[in-house]
């Protein structure tokens, strides 16, 4: 398939797991894609991986200046841009009791003011046709013990997507929300071990937990013109975890 074909995207966070699996979907459908993460050896890895048409800029979503720097490097190259995949995130698990300051900050810093602006400062680029993917969460539905900050977090992404649809009424650009469920990244398998796998696994109708692969092929419609009727919208990606 070639959907993406000439499109230029920007993934955060697209140096490993979902990130990683998107940008791979969006070279193999024809565009050309700029990482953005905070790993120097991962975003070299990455590129030397998927090819000619990948580019990688070291920053961190949190940082006005380092997103500067990649968008300023993106209209350098490129002129414009097509899609912006706001996928980069953190999450740990601390229970109600133990919640502290730095924990929610260091979150919502990365979830939320990141997703921000990245989204913010990619608008000047992008223009009729363009599309925005926040990445959600099962979570963000459901809750999730021991995450609340995270949970929190992820509903907040999902409102981020109704309102900028508001605002960004009349210029074209569509934004959507991608929300995967227990998906089995290389981080993913390395934090949970077997027994963790298995369990997550049991929650979903699907007894399984997602392959990125299958999060990038969702990722890759919301890009491309087949999702052109589609915003404020929420993909849900999570083997039905959040819907029963």
């Amino acid at each position: 398939m070639t959907r993406l074909n000439g499109k230029t995207a920007v993934i955060t966070g697209g140096a490993t797991g979902i990130g990683l699996a998107a940008a791979k979907r969006f070279v193999e459908e024809g565009a050309f894609v700029y990482l953005f993460g905070r790993r120097q050896d991962a975003l070299d890895a990455a590129v030397a991986e998927l090819g000619p048409n990948t580019r990688a800029v070291k920053g961190s979503v949190s940082d006005g200046v380092d997103l500067d720097r990649l968008y300023a490097a993106v209209k350098a190259e490129r002129g414009s841009l097509d899609v912006v995949f706001a996928n980069a995130g953190a999450g740990s698990p601390l229970p109600l009791g133990q919640i502290t300051a730095e924990h929610i900050d260091e979150t919502f810093d990365t979830n939320v003011k990141g997703t921000i602006f990245t989204v913010q400062k990619a608008l000047p680029l992008m223009g009729p046709g363009g599309s925005i993917i926040l990445t959600g969460s099962s979570a963000g539905t459901t809750g999730a013990p021991g995450f609340t900050a995270y949970s929190a977090s992820k509903a907040a992404v999902r409102n981020l997507a109704r309102s900028w649809a508001e605002d960004l009424k009349g210029t074209g650009v569509r934004v959507n929300v991608l929300s995967p469920g227990a998906t089995a990244t290389e981080l993913a398998k390395q934090a949970l071990g077997a027994e963790g796998q298995k369990a997550f696994a049991a929650l979903t109708p699907l007894l399984r937990m997602a392959d990125p692969s299958e999060i990038a092929a969702a990722a890759a419609f919301l890009a491309s013109s087949d999702s052109s009727f589609m915003t404020a919208s929420e993909v849900a990606v999570d083997g039905g975890l959040a819907q029963l």
